[in-house]
């Protein structure tokens, strides 16, 4: 083989390795993200009788969102000129999605189990598929359809336990109710996020919406510490938030953004359905959930659901990649 041929082959199996390397991290990065998120249920059941949960989203956010100030400081002149511009805007996006969102379900905490809500929350993105066809005409298929309908009856088994009684009499416990209006609240905050189409770079973007979900958490945290329902805030309830400020905060969303980088939208976000498993995994290992028969059945009805939603539904076509 001539030099220049072997040079070539060399730098191309070179740049394959590269590349093949750099998925590998993307991808570690993405289960990363997604097994801290799973720790942050967990964490928050187990301070859950010390720290009350709005004062723990307001706190988590505003120190989430301070964490990452110095990884946005380059940023400054643009982050002003798009809060003058957008900044409204911005603000309610983010208080839905970083703010009630949260806030909600983690209060669900306080009523079912961390296994229940990392399986349940598990369908916000069906539930965003459907908003977004409806309110920004995004095109649906048949197979996306079955898969809605096949995922939204994984939450009914996990929500009902599996109990027919339960479904007929439609006793369904307040905890996985509140989970269901979070995961609609986010699937909102997804559609009016990509409806949008703010220009400014992600990172930047948010530490503003984590801001807005802060100062949204407000009200309500002043409320419980006019309540008195901090009088049992103590070593565990401090611990609670470090996790979910810097590991199951700031570094989470660092590891989210890196595998977007690397993987892109799709790739990195089709790995969000592996929190559940990890939610339910660390709830047995720390707070020794029990994992019933009924969650099996319905993660696995949540996990087809979504394998029809992401590969058989249709592609972008070339314009829009």
């Amino acid at each position: 083989m001539p030099l220049a041929h072997w040079s070539v082959g060399q730098a191309n199996t070179a740049t394959e390795r590269e590349a093949t390397e750099s998925e590998a991290f993307g991808y570690a990065a993405g289960l990363l993200t997604w097994a801290l998120a799973g720790g942050v249920f967990v964490a928050v059941k187990l301070g859950v009788g010390e720290l009350p949960p709005w004062t723990f989203c307001c706190w988590r956010a505003a120190l989430a969102a301070l964490v990452l100030t110095p990884f946005v400081w380059p940023y400054r002149q643009e982050i002003v000129e798009f809060l003058r511009k957008r900044g409204i805007e911005a603000f309610v996006i983010g208080a839905i999605g970083l703010g009630l969102t949260q806030g909600t379900m983690f209060t669900a905490l306080s009523y079912t189990s961390a296994v229940n809500v990392g399986i349940i929350f598990a369908t916000a993105p069906i539930i965003t598929m459907l908003l977004s066809h409806f309110v920004i005409h995004e095109r649906l298929n048949a197979w996306q359809f079955l898969g809605s309908a096949i995922a939204f009856s994984g939450i009914v088994v996990v929500t009902v336990h599996g109990s027919l009684a339960k479904l007929l009499g439609i006793q369904l416990g307040i905890g996985d109710l509140l989970v269901v209006m979070a995961s609609i609240m986010f699937a909102c905050y997804s559609v009016l996020l990509k409806r949008a189409k703010f220009t400014l770079k992600r990172l930047p973007l948010l530490v503003i919406l984590l801001s807005a979900g802060a100062v949204a958490d407000a009200p309500f945290f002043l409320w419980e510490l006019w309540q008195g329902e901090h009088e049992n805030l103590g070593f565990l309830g401090y611990m609670t938030l470090l996790y979910t400020v810097i590991p199951g905060g700031a570094l989470l969303y660092l590891c989210y953004n890196w595998s977007i980088d690397i993987l892109g939208p799709s790739r990195a976000g089709a790995l969000v359905y592996t929190q559940m498993i990890f939610t339910a995994l660390f709830a047995w290992l720390v707070l020794s959930e029990t994992i019933e028969w009924y969650h099996y059945l319905g993660a696995g009805l949540i996990i087809t659901g979504v394998a029809l939603v992401t590969w058989l539904g249709p592609k972008p076509s070339a314009a829009s990649k």
